[in-house]
């Protein structure tokens, strides 16, 4: 009986960060093929003896695929292993589409983002009240466009808690496509490498962001997140779930 492939999420780089999900899946598979700049090594660790294991990071679209088809042929559980959630900058759309014309079945389990494990590491919550309740994933426009109505210029008139991927080689369009609508004393921190040994966090504002950033020499494998949530705490600022004077369905107004 052949299985269907798996895309499985990894994570931001914890190996302990991936779901239990995905690594049953790599446990079992006689095949993983994965992103091997960007995977964390640990997580190979945990194939079964004798599993196949590639590093697809050499490999175009047709050669990966080919190797897909080929185990999924050989009736192999095939794990495409991808970092962080393989749903978001993960170019899985196109494998999928070629998996679907040569009418072969997939699955996806999610994985943990950056931008979460990121929140999680600083001990912050994105989405408190009294603040931005609105969380913007995004990034410049490279190789890669983005829609000229979603600029990161455009983005930033809502001046919500943005997480932006992918674009902390151009740290300077970065800040300057934000200060047309944030104020320069907005909080801004640089997440390079998540989860990893090395991870690095540089706090600052967008009046001195840029320059922190190229004194580290951070060029890739960073995110940035930019809006009060990475400011100062606030301890008047509160959810109305534990407030003893909001009645909800578990529990009534207390005086």
């Amino acid at each position: 009986m052949a299985f269907p492939v798996y895309f499985v999420g990894a994570g931001p780089g914890d190996p302990e960060l991936i779901t239990v999900k995905g690594k049953r899946l790599i446990e079992e598979a006689d095949r993983v093929i994965y992103a091997g700049s960007l995977v964390p090594k640990d997580l190979l660790s945990s194939a079964k003896p004798g599993a196949r294991l590639i590093d697809s990071a050499s490999l175009t679209l047709e050669e990966t695929h080919a190797l897909i088809v080929e185990g999924y042929r050989n009736e192999e559980l095939v794990v495409r292993l991808h970092s962080g959630d393989p749903s978001l900058y993960g170019a899985i759309y196109e494998q999928m589409a070629l998996l679907d014309r040569d009418g072969i079945p997939y699955e996806v389990v999610p994985g943990v983002s950056a931008v979460f494990a990121a929140a999680a590491r600083l001990k912050r919550e994105l989405t408190v009240p009294g603040g931005s309740q609105t969380l913007i994933l995004t990034r410049l426009g490279g190789k890669t466009p983005v829609p000229e109505e979603e600029s990161l210029r455009s983005l930033a008139t809502h001046r919500s808690t943005l997480a932006i991927y992918l674009s902390v080689q151009a740290i300077d369009r970065v800040v300057d496509d934000l200060s047309e609508s944030y104020p320069l004393h907005t909080p801004v921190v640089v997440a390079h490498r998540i989860g990893w040994p090395d991870e690095t966090f540089i706090h600052g504002t967008l009046e001195d962001i840029a320059q922190k950033v190229k004194n580290a020499g951070i060029t890739r494998q960073a995110l940035i997140l930019v809006g009060e949530a990475f400011g100062k705490l606030d301890e008047t600022r509160r959810s109305l779930l534990y407030d003893g004077s909001f009645s909800h369905g578990f529990r009534k107004a207390r005086k």
